[in-house]
């Protein structure tokens, strides 16, 4: 059982101003530590280990949200992280969302080398070519999740996976899948496509109709789809480093899709592809 008070009830408190300040990029990047917030995040982040270390290093949680996810709290425990009981005006202070749910976790940075994501040979992989939303890459990255991607690589010009924003977005998946950060683009394509890999690139103006791929029978193979900017989509000078520019084509009356959701329509169509050839395990089971 919780103490009856929390221990942590200033919001000037050295451990509450640790955290607080990894709201903003800069102290997340030298201190090598974000925030995941709410209780998915907070129970995916402490059932993940970075290499040898526990990925979730500290917890705070109000005294109802130990109470109400005392399955979490236990969690978090067994992983090695400290555990603070603190009051709701110090989560609230920590907290970058409207409604805090009482629980924020500090983590380590899970980033991995762009090398051991092409190492391990993969078959879908959702590339993120200056994408400046914190919300579209979140949201990108649960729907690679999934789809049953193997890694998302976020290219050098690209907002910061660990954006508060992006954490809540991905609803928990950025503890589920390999993400590789501040890849040049060119980089990206030239080597994934050197691994064996085809890239497609995403763009309502593409040559290419998805539909007709798929009818062609072009998809079952290894793929890293490009997606582009929210705006202003991919440059010509992107799109040409790729093997093909696909469009998602549109049969009603939609000016277009967003980039989430034109996502999530291009990485199910592979994965279903390959799933169809025998190349690439279910996205609903192995």
């Amino acid at each position: 059982m919780p103490p009856a008070t929390p221990e942590l009830v200033s919001p000037r408190s050295p451990r509450v101003l640790a955290a607080r300040r990894l709201a903003k990029r800069n102290f997340r990047g030298k201190d090598r530590l974000f925030l995941a917030e709410g209780p998915q995040a907070v129970r995916e982040a402490a059932g993940h280990r970075t290499g040898d270390a526990a990925t979730l290093v500290e917890l705070f949680t109000t005294l109802e949200a130990a109470e109400r996810y005392a399955d979490i709290v236990g969690a978090a425990r067994d992983a090695g992280a400290r555990v603070h009981l603190a009051a709701e005006q110090v989560i609230a202070d920590i907290s970058t969302t409207v409604t805090p749910q009482g629980l924020v976790g500090v983590c380590r940075f899970l980033d991995t080398p762009f090398e051991d994501v092409l190492a391990a040979r993969p078959r879908l992989v959702a590339l993120l070519a200056n994408v400046r939303d914190p919300g579209n890459a979140g949201t990108v990255l649960r729907c690679a999740d999934a789809a049953g991607a193997e890694a998302v690589v976020l290219t050098d010009a690209s907002v910061d996976v660990y954006n508060p924003k992006a954490v809540r977005a991905s609803v928990g998946s950025l503890f589920h899948l390999p993400v590789a950060v501040g890849v040049p683009v060119e980089q990206a394509v030239e080597a994934l496509r050197g691994a064996g890999v085809r890239v497609l690139a995403a763009d309502g103006a593409g040559d290419r109709d998805l539909d007709e791929e798929l009818d062609k029978g072009t998809m079952g193979g290894p793929t890293a789809w490009v997606f582009g900017n929210e705006a202003w989509g991919l440059p010509e000078e992107t799109r040409a480093l790729t093997d093909a520019v696909v469009r998602v084509p549109i049969h009603g009356k939609a000016e277009s899709l967003n980039l989430a959701t034109a996502a999530a329509v291009c990485l199910y169509a592979s994965a279903r592809a390959q799933r169809a050839s025998g190349g690439c395990r279910s996205v609903t089971g192995n």
